[in-house]
């Protein structure tokens, strides 16, 4: 298994569910819409946060 790192070629906004798909073999598209789904429907801005803090600390 590879290193979770942020993708480089699979990316919306910084790579960061793009590696996270590459790393665990899932697709991007579906933890993308996981994640939007959590986002608005439940816990909101933390996900957000979460999200920032992972695109800072996530290599290249």
């Amino acid at each position: 298994m590879t290193k979770l790192r942020k993708s480089t070629t699979n990316r919306m906004v910084s790579g960061v569910l793009g590696g996270f798909a590459e790393r665990y073999g899932i697709d991007a598209t579906v933890l993308r819409v996981i994640f939007a789904a959590l986002t608005v429907l439940t816990i909101g801005f933390p996900m957000v946060i979460l999200y920032a803090l992972m695109a800072i600390i996530m290599p290249n």
